[in-house]
C-alpha cells in the first residue's frame, strides 16, 4: 500500500486492487479564504494523471474544502467509481450525479464492503448536527498488505468501532482549527487571546485522543490548516506562534505526538509513504529536505510567494460577487419564514432575535431581523433588543441568497469574512438553522431538535405509519430517530439512516443488534 498526499485532507491511496482518491481539493474556497498549504498547485504531471484517473473516488462530505466541485468537474475522470457515505439524506450522491459521475457505490455505516480480492473499505459516518445534516465520514482502507484510517475532520464518536477492523498502519486526521469561532466575535484582544489558546489546546486534546484510541503505527496530521493569503485575513495564519488564530500548522501537531511517544510522519502534497513487505514505513517527499523545511522555518515568505501569484485571481473572484439588490429582504423572507414555520423547536430553542446587518453604508446597508420566537424575518427596529449579531459585507450575502445556498456554514461562515456578536453563551440552534436552509434539511434539524429537547411530544413511541406497502413503528428502537424522517425502505430490509441501522422487512430482525427488534407489518395483513 502507498499513501500520497495531495495536500490538506487529500490522499492517493494506491492497493493491490486499485487506487482510491480521497477528498483532492485544489482551488481556493469560501469565498476565495481558503487555500491548500503547503500549496498543491505545482505537483507533478505524473501525479497529477493518477489522481484525475482513480479507480475509486472517496468524498467524505460536502464542506467545499474536501468536494472541490469546479474542479471535480473539470478534471477528474467520471467513469470513476464514486463511494458514497450512507448519510441520512441524499444530498451528496445528487451532487456527484450532477457533477457528472454514473458510477456510484452508496455504502452503510460502518459496513465493510469488498471491492476486490484484497480491496476492503469500511466507511464511518457522523450524523450529529454538529456536522450539518450533511454528516461528515471517515474511511477504513486495507488490501492486505497495510491498513489506513483517513480520519480527516471526522469527529467521531465511536473511536472504538473506527479501529474495529484490525491494527492500523497510517492514521491520517485534523488537528488543527477548521471554524470561525472565536477569531470573527467582538471580544477585546486580552479576551481573545485566552479564546483562542483555549481551543487550540481542545484541538489538539481531541485528537491526542483519537490517536490514543487508534494506536496506529504512525500518525500523519492532515486536513489544515490552510491558507489565509488574501490581505484582508492573513492574520489567521500562524506563523510565529502569537497570532491570535485556531490554526497552527502540521509541525505543531508532530512535536505533541514525539513528546507523547508516537511516530509521526510529515506529509506535504506529493508525499509518498509505503508500506514495504518487510513493515517499513517509507517516506518519500517530493523534494529535497531542505526545500521541505524551509516551508515551515521561512514560513511567511513562503506565504507571500503564495500569495503573490494569486492576487490576481482573488481580484477577479471579488469583481464576481453578487451586487446589491433591492429585493433581499424580500429573498430571505420568503425562503426562510416556511422554515421557521416548519421548525418550531429549532425556533424555540434559538429564543431570540438574530440580527444580520449587511452592508458599512446608507447606499447598501441593511439591517434585517430574524425574529425566531415570532418566525418573522423583517427589518429591523433600529436598537430593538437581540441576542445575536452578524455583520457580513451587502456582496457576500447575495452572492448566498442567489445560490440559493442550504447551508450557511459551508458557504459563508468559513470564509471568516464576517464578524458576530452573542449576549451569553454559544446556541448550538442558531448555527442548525443556518446549516439547515432547505425543506430536506430542516425536516431532519427539527427532528434531531425535538428527539433531543422533547422526546416524548407527540407521543411517537407509540405511533405507526405506512411507507410503500409496509406499516412501521415510528420511533427507531436503537436511538428513538423518527423513523418517518429518517428511515428508508432499500430492498427487503428497512434503513435508518441516522444511524445506518438495518432491519429485515418480514420479521423486523435488526441487522446490527440481535436485542433491537422493529416492528413492521404488511399494510394489508
Amino acid at each position: 500500500m502507498r499513501a500520497t498526499s495531495i495536500g490538506h485532507a487529500g490522499i492517493l491511496v494506491d492497493t493491490l486492487d486499485g487506487s482510491v482518491a480521497c477528498d483532492p481539493w485544489f482551488l481556493p474556497q469560501f469565498f476565495g479564504s481558503w487555500f491548500v498549504f503547503p500549496r498543491n498547485d505545482q505537483l507533478s504531471a505524473e501525479l497529477m494523471q493518477r489522481i484525475c484517473n482513480p479507480t475509486y473516488l472517496y468524498i467524505s462530505h460536502i464542506h467545499a474544502d474536501h468536494l472541490d466541485e469546479e474542479w471535480l468537474v473539470a478534471n477528474m475522470n467520471k467513469d470513476t467509481t464514486v463511494l458514497i457515505p450512507g448519510y441520512p439524506t441524499r444530498e451528496l450522491e445528487r451532487i456527484m450525479v450532477r457533477l457528472g459521475f454514473h458510477n456510484i457505490v452508496r455504502t452503510f455505516d460502518r459496513e465493510e464492503v469488498k471491492l476486490g480480492p484484497n480491496l476492503t473499505i469500511a466507511i464511518h459516518c457522523e450524523t450529529s448536527m454538529t456536522d450539518g445534516p450533511g454528516g461528515d465520514s471517515a474511511i477504513m482502507i486495507s488490501d492486505g498488505t497495510g491498513r489506513l484510517v483517513n480520519q480527516n475532520d471526522c469527529r467521531t464518536n465511536d473511536l472504538d468501532a473506527l479501529g474495529a477492523h484490525g491494527p492500523v498502519d497510517l492514521h491520517w486526521l485534523q488537528y488543527s482549527g477548521a471554524i470561525w469561532y472565536p477569531m470573527v466575535y467582538e471580544e477585546s484582544p486580552e479576551r481573545m487571546r485566552t479564546l483562542v489558546d483555549a481551543k487550540v489546546a481542545s484541538q489538539f486534546q481531541r485528537a491526542m485522543r483519537y490517536v490514543e484510541t487508534i494506536g496506529a503505527r504512525a500518525v500523519v496530521p492532515s486536513a489544515g490548516p490552510p491558507a489565509f493569503l488574501d490581505p484582508d485575513l492573513f492574520q489567521f495564519n500562524v506563523i510565529n506562534g502569537d497570532e491570535l488564530s485556531i490554526f497552527p500548522d502540521q509541525l505543531s501537531f508532530l512535536s505533541r505526538l514525539e513528546a507523547a511517544g508516537h511516530q509521526g510522519i510529515l506529509a506535504i502534497p506529493g508525499t509518498e509513504i509505503e508500506i514495504a513487505a518487510d513493515g517499513q514505513l517509507n517516506v518519500t517527499h517530493p523534494k529535497p529536505q531542505a526545500e521541505v523545511d524551509a516551508i515551515f522555518e521561512n514560513k511567511a515568505q513562503y506565504l507571500r510567494d503564495y500569495q503573490a501569484d494569486w492576487l490576481p485571481w482573488l481580484q477577479r473572484m471579488k469583481e464576481g460577487w453578487h451586487a446589491p439588490t433591492s429585493d433581499l429582504l424580500a429573498t430571505l423572507k420568503a425562503w426562510w419564514e416556511p422554515l421557521m414555520e416548519m421548525a418550531p423547536t429549532v425556533c424555540d430553542a434559538v429564543g431570540a432575535v438574530c440580527l444580520l446587518n449587511t452592508g458599512d453604508s446608507a447606499s447598501n446597508g441593511l439591517s434585517i431581523a430574524i425574529d425566531f420566537p415570532k418566525r418573522k424575518v423583517r427589518v429591523a427596529t433600529p436598537g430593538e433588543a437581540h441576542s445575536f449579531r452578524f455583520t457580513i459585507q451587502r456582496e457576500l450575502v447575495e452572492t448566498v441568497a442567489a445560490q440559493r445556498a442550504n447551508d450557511w456554514s459551508n458557504a459563508l461562515f468559513l470564509s471568516c469574512r464576517f464578524s458576530a456578536w452573542r449576549d451569553g453563551p454559544f446556541n448550538e440552534y442558531l448555527y442548525n438553522f443556518f446549516k439547515s436552509l432547505s425543506v430536506e434539511r430542516m425536516r431532519r434539524a427539527e427532528a434531531e431538535a425535538l428527539r433531543k429537547l422533547d422526546p416524548d411530544r407527540g407521543g411517537l413511541a407509540d405511533q405507526e405509519f405506512e411507507v410503500d406497502g409496509w406499516i412501521i413503528e415510528r420511533t427507531c428502537p436503537h436511538r428513538q430517530a423518527d423513523l418517518k424522517v429518517f428511515g428508508e425502505i432499500d430492498g427487503d430490509e428497512f434503513v435508518c439512516t441516522m444511524h445506518g441501522w438495518r432491519f429485515d422487512l418480514a420479521t423486523g430482525t435488526c441487522r446490527n443488534a440481535a436485542d433491537h427488534r422493529l416492528r413492521v407489518r404488511r399494510a394489508d395483513s
